[in-house]
């Protein structure tokens, strides 16, 4: 699997690397080295499980705006679209709060889920919905949302709906909306949840 690295970053072949050659100090910057490279490899992103109130809680913009994705690794479209929607993650991140919420089984969580997205490099905070009244979770959402996927839906920084879609994202379409939901004095923030 490879990882994504920085352009200005060059990845050492340890391999062709002598550690009798190497100085006590150089060693343990290389073995560190090595630990990172391979703890980035093969951490797995964090997948939270969420309910309705706490889907409630998500959906309100904290004070940029809010795009969300609904989706499913079952979901061919949302493979489909996924790798548009890590882009729009990396081009605006920072002027928007950007969640992904799952719709997987409970039982992916910990397994699919976090998979497909390591396989994606998705850096979105990951949700996954666990519910039993699949009518509550869309309204809560949307009232446009008939529980079709993908669905993904942009609240501006108020809270109204700026641009909603059922099935793959129009990217041109979400951009111009991104665009005018963004405001133009808005700097980067962590998001955090």
């Amino acid at each position: 699997m490879h990882s994504a690295v920085p352009s200005n970053v060059r990845l050492i072949d340890l391999s062709r690397i002598s550690l009798q050659k190497l100085t006590g100090a150089a060693v343990s910057i290389v073995v560190a080295a090595a630990a990172l490279v391979t703890h980035a490899q093969t951490a797995k992103p964090k997948v939270t499980q969420i309910d309705i109130p706490e889907l409630k809680r998500l959906v309100r913009p904290q004070g940029k705006p809010l795009l969300i994705n609904f989706w499913a690794t079952w979901c061919i479209p949302c493979r489909e679209e996924y790798p548009d929607l890590v882009k729009i993650d990396q081009e605006y991140r920072g002027k928007v709060d950007f969640i992904t919420v799952s719709l997987d089984e409970i039982a992916d969580k910990d397994t699919l889920v976090p998979q497909f997205l390591t396989e994606m490099k998705a850096e979105m905070p990951a949700y996954l919905l666990s519910t039993n009244n699949e009518e509550a979770a869309m309204a809560v959402v949307s009232r446009d949302w008939a529980g079709a996927l993908p669905f993904t839906i942009l609240f501006d920084h108020k809270g109204a709906i700026a641009y909603s879609r059922q099935g793959k994202v129009k990217i041109d379409l979400l951009k111009t909306a991104l665009t005018k939901a963004v405001p133009t004095t808005a700097t980067p923030t962590s998001f955090q949840r």
